[in-house]
């Protein structure tokens, strides 16, 4: 049963995710903030593109992490393997469709692991907070 509820919890997480970065690159191409179809535009631009995926896939992992049914580190290290997998995936396939600077892909790669390591940290410690025990 705790095998069914880890992949429930790292498929929440997954889902969460894909759902708010595919949501928020259509609405911010509905508005005209990003154009359709590829990400040639200014460093700041990307940079903010990183920022909302990296906050997004933070809360992601935290997710897997509260509904993990123990060790919620290791679930949330998990969604962070595979999210380094797909990203580093996405950034070979796409190498040669011209879609943006092949730093932004390679980008999402690095940040990946570091990513659901702090979410698992920030759910450690607001957990120890409800407890009551000293960080």
């Amino acid at each position: 049963m705790n095998t069914l509820k880890s992949i429930g919890a790292a498929l929440a997480g997954f889902i969460f995710i894909g759902i708010t970065h595919s949501a928020t690159d259509a609405i911010l191409e509905a508005i005209g903030v990003l154009p359709k179809g590829h990400l040639y535009v200014s460093t700041g631009l990307i940079l903010f593109v990183i920022l909302y995926r990296a906050a997004f896939s933070l809360a992601g992992c935290y997710i897997t992490s509260l509904l993990a049914p123990k060790d919620p580190m290791k679930h949330s290290l998990i969604l962070g393997g595979l999210g380094t997998i797909l990203s580093a995936a996405g950034a070979i396939i796409t190498a040669d469709m011209n879609l943006g600077p092949a730093w932004y892909a390679w980008s999402l790669v690095v940040i990946a692991l570091p990513i659901s390591w702090l979410a698992g940290k920030f759910y450690q410690s607001r957990k120890r907070a409800k407890a009551g025990i000293p960080a």
